[in-house]
């Protein structure tokens, strides 16, 4: 990682290992001081008491955000059966407990088993999820009651580690790789419901978004004891397909214009000028291509 000059500061991106306790504004808020800029935004967002990778854009770079292929994500979690709680994690207040003698090893991996793959799952409800414009977890702790639409999400591989007893209480360590939009909260609960315990979640990390994972990822005391930023050329070859241009098409889109170029794939591609400078996301558009933003 560098940091690129420019006349109104950096502009790439900066993978975040989150720390707990932290809203991801927090994050925003620290690295906008470290860098000394105010264009500085979020992809997605991480709970509070979640910790792990959080990806920043940071001046031009924060047009990025919106394009980049961050729809597959991979948790390490803890789960808690035995217990439902009003927030379907640790940090809410218990609703109920069942026993979990009878509980066995080979039933949780069985069950969990039975959530990889597309599954309808309704959202926690103290998820950032909209509700007539206000968040559902602003109205669960005004006291309201919250219910969610099921969603379709995909839950590509699920690894359970250790199963374990812990007091009056039953303690599974997995790795979840899913979509976008899956809450492991709401797995959590799911399980303890189909288990009859009750479930909740007492430890979340997230390990990779999309491309970028934790051995990428800087704590904000890391980055504050050196502030530096992913590139934006770098970020968009890392975060895109990339097509590199002759002198004529570069020029071409430096003001837009589509392109006669098969860009052999669905989606933003980025394009690159051939001294490597990084233009412009453009797709495929019949047999043009069209831009999608111009970042010179």
């Amino acid at each position: 990682m560098s940091t690129p000059d420019g006349p109104h500061g950096p502009h790439g991106l900066v993978v975040v290992d989150k720390a707990g306790g932290m809203t991801s504004h927090d994050v925003v808020s620290r690295t906008r001081r470290v860098l000394g800029t105010r264009k500085v935004g979020h992809a997605g967002t991480l709970d509070p008491m979640a910790t792990g990778v959080l990806v920043l854009g940071v001046g031009r770079a924060t047009r990025l955000l919106g394009h980049l292929q961050l729809s597959d994500k991979t948790y390490d979690a803890t789960l808690r059966l035995g217990a439902t709680t009003t927030t379907d994690d640790v940090e809410g207040e218990v609703l109920s407990t069942a026993p979990v003698d009878d509980v066995t090893e080979a039933q949780v991996r069985e069950a969990l088993a039975g959530f990889v793959g597309e599954l309808d799952q309704v959202p926690s409800a103290v998820s950032a999820i909209k509700v007539d414009g206000r968040r559902a977890y602003d109205r669960v702790r005004a006291g309201e009651q919250v219910e969610l639409a099921a969603r379709r999400v995909r839950i590509h591989d699920l690894v359970v580690h250790d199963v374990r007893r812990a007091e009056a209480a039953v303690d599974v360590d997995l790795t979840l790789h899913c979509s976008t939009g899956t809450y492991v909260r709401a797995v959590a609960r799911d399980l303890g419901a189909q288990l009859g315990t009750g479930g909740h979640l007492t430890s979340l990390r997230r390990t990779t978004v999309g491309p970028f994972a934790l051995d990428a990822a800087r704590t904000l005391e890391q980055l504050e004891a050196e502030p530096v930023v992913l590139p934006i050329a770098e970020a968009a070859r890392r975060g895109f397909a990339a097509h590199d241009l002759d002198e004529a098409q570069a020029g071409d889109v430096r003001v837009g214009r589509k392109l006669d170029l098969d860009l052999g794939r669905p989606g933003p591609v980025a394009l690159f000028a051939p001294d490597g400078t990084f233009l412009a996301l453009y797709e495929q558009s019949g047999e043009q291509a069209r831009a999608v933003a111009v970042f010179v």
